[in-house]
């Protein structure tokens, strides 16, 4: 009797793309072998974005630009034809080990699963290491006919047997229209649309992004006062509204919006460090050295949906700490922490510079 086999699982991936010709070929390249049909939808572009798509023997679809990410993104999942989807942006890249894992879940994929969500690469510090991430819905069943909601930041609904995996998708960007998101929000504004709590933290941002702090401390207070936002934002925008403070020299607010922080769930190292750098500013070492080192010792959540700052969950306290222990004459310790954030950045510079320091002055 012959074996059964399980048919191997198919992968659509769906772009929307505009004037991405910088980028467009390196995300391709890298996905290439982990999917099975490019749906690649334009925008608009006047550069070589469809000349570079071409090399990849895989049509080219239209869409009128409406100022509208969902639309855009719903029009291109409608054209897929495979098992699953996978979402990109042109500047995003799976990186070689990802891509190991990538091939390793596609060959396992059952179809009970209806979504698969990875992390977001954000930044790297300046020692390659991963700064900032979050999560995503990134691979979803295309029977489901999940939408696209939301004009800009546009987010997935789905539902549903949902996985975690530790896959990462890297955002690789070399340059982006930074005025893109504001004007398509101040547009909607101008023609009396009602903005929802999402909306009204995703403009708030954008403001923030234009260094427009008055105008996005109004937007995140709205935001906060409308008590109906995801837990995370509003964690987020707490923060948002503690740097936005700090950048107008107000103190007190600063304070008030990072200990607010703590109305949606306990200390995190994000906020544990902003309250070392306002204490270290006004040289209340105890105060500095207590926060710091209460970020060194919190669990970092792994599987949070939120941003997560890798560097203040790693090494930035230490160097941190290592400073306030010199200022307060424990040189000793302070060589200890420096120690430990090496660790984490072992070429940074400071590290290197603190030695010859301890050296000299602990000889």
């Amino acid at each position: 009797m012959p074996r059964s086999t399980i048919p191997l699982t198919t992968i659509s991936l769906c772009m929307i793309v505009k004037n991405e010709e910088a980028v467009i070929g390196r995300c391709l390249e890298s996905a290439k072998d982990i999917v099975d049909e490019f749906i690649i939808v334009d925008t608009g572009s006047t550069d070589k974005t469809k000349e570079i798509v071409k090399n990849y023997n895989t049509k080219i679809y239209d869409f009128e630009w409406i100022n509208d990410f969902a639309a855009a993104r719903n029009y291109a999942f409608s054209l897929a034809t495979k098992d699953y989807i996978l979402w990109l942006d042109a500047d995003d890249v799976i990186m070689p080990d990802d891509k190991q894992k990538f091939l390793e879940l596609k060959s396992a994929l059952v179809p009970t699963v209806d979504a698969v969500n990875m992390f977001y690469n954000l930044t790297v510090n300046q020692s390659g290491q991963v700064s900032s991430r979050l999560r995503r819905n990134r691979l979803v069943k295309r029977e489901k006919n999940f939408r696209w909601i939301g004009a800009v930041h546009e987010y997935i609904e789905v539902y549903g047997n949902i996985v975690s995996s530790d896959i990462a998708v890297t955002h690789s960007p070399v340059e982006h229209d930074a005025n893109r998101n504001l004007l398509i929000y101040e547009k909607r504004q101008r023609n009396g649309e009602v903005f929802s709590p999402r909306d009204l933290y995703y403009y708030a941002n954008e403001l923030y992004d234009h260094q427009l702090y008055n105008r996005a401390i109004e937007f995140y207070q709205k935001f906060l006062a409308t008590n109906q936002g995801w837990v995370e934002d509003n964690i987020g925008a707490c923060g948002k509204l503690a740097d936005c403070f700090y950048n107008l020299k107000d103190s007190e607010n600063q304070l008030k919006y990072i200990y607010m922080s703590f109305k949606y769930g306990p200390p995190r190292a994000e906020f544990c460090c902003r309250l070392g750098y306002y204490h270290m500013n006004l040289n209340q070492l105890e105060q500095a050295i207590f926060w710091y080192k209460l970020a060194t010792t919190l669990e970092k959540p792994n599987n949070s949906w939120g941003l997560i700052n890798n560097d203040c969950w790693t090494w930035l306290p230490h160097i941190q700490l290592c400073v306030c222990y010199s200022r307060a004459g424990k040189n000793e310790i302070a060589r200890e922490h420096n120690e430990l954030a090496a660790q984490y950045i072992p070429d940074d510079p400071r590290i290197e510079y603190n030695r010859n320091y301890f050296k000299q002055v602990l000889s």
